[in-house]
């Protein structure tokens, strides 16, 4: 988890974070836009509604494998009757949910992914959700410019040492075609997915592999991979909707993603980059 920022929307205060790529808004700043004094109390009449049970169970199962549907069909028969009640934390508790995250304490409160966030948002006010998503991509802007400067610096870094590094591309860059036993295992999380087709090994493998490393899987890759990565994303995201195995796609993956870095590990357009 990263360090808390907040946006100003419509003079609120709105706390966000990340969990590894994915963003999270607290649902109770948003719900202050409505009642100042008691904002848990809106977030709460919005998970009585049937509809939002249905957007949050259907996010589950496209996000989260570990999602309990069995439990959570009990709860969408029963939402939106007249004593139907449902917090968030037993929404977690129940559905072992991901999208949401119930924090205690100072600073606490209900936080949710942003697709969520957003969705509430607009139960809220649909002018407020206008300018959440209007702050939040002016706080993503903010965060790119300040990664773009970080590339630069890791771009000009890379071509003082680019005689060292370019024999170690072409030793070690390119993944192992992985067989139909190993594709057959089921990873945690898409996520892993596409580290596997790319690397080899999931983010806790690498994790266990470079104990002392600053930063993850990710920040260690080569440009190569980092280009070959934004490839395989867009074409596993094609591949969900379509609703092909996560078995199959990882074998294809690993497939394009051996064939690719074969091809830019001898591309000399993308060594001027070094």
């Amino acid at each position: 988890m990263t360090k808390t920022k907040i946006i100003q929307v419509r003079g609120i205060q709105v706390a966000t974070f990340k969990i590894g790529n994915e963003d999270f808004i607290s649902l109770t700043d948003i719900a202050r836009n409505n009642n100042p004094e008691e904002p848990k109390d809106v977030v709460k009449n919005w998970m009585r509604s049937k509809t939002t049970i249905e957007f949050l169970g259907l996010w589950e199962q496209l996000n989260n494998p570990t999602f309990k549907g069995v439990e959570f069909d009990p709860l969408l028969f029963a939402a939106g009757s007249n004593a139907f009640t449902l917090s968030p934390s037993k929404w977690i508790e129940t559905t072992n949910a991901k999208g949401l995250i119930s924090k205690q304490g100072k600073n606490g409160g209900t936080f949710a992914h942003k697709d969520i966030a957003f969705e509430f948002a607009s139960w809220v006010s649909s002018g407020f959700k206008l300018y959440l998503i209007k702050e939040f991509q002016r706080l993503k802007e903010d965060e790119s410019d300040r990664l773009k400067l970080d590339w630069n610096l890791q771009r000009t870094l890379a071509k003082v040492n680019y005689h060292i590094h370019t024999g170690a591309i072409k030793e070690n860059l390119i993944p192992k075609e992985l067989t139909k036993t190993e594709a057959a295992f089921v990873y945690a999380n898409e996520a892993d997915l596409l580290n596997m087709a790319l690397f080899g090994k999931t983010a806790v493998q690498w994790r266990n592999e470079n104990p002392k490393a600053q930063g993850n899987i990710r920040d260690d890759a080569a440009l190569e991979q980092l280009v070959v990565l934004t490839n395989l994303e867009s074409l596993n995201a094609v591949w969900i909707e379509q609703g092909i195995p996560s078995s199959d796609r990882l074998l294809q993956l690993n497939k394009i993603a051996i064939q690719q870095l074969k091809t830019l590990s001898n591309s000399s357009s993308l060594k001027k980059l070094y």
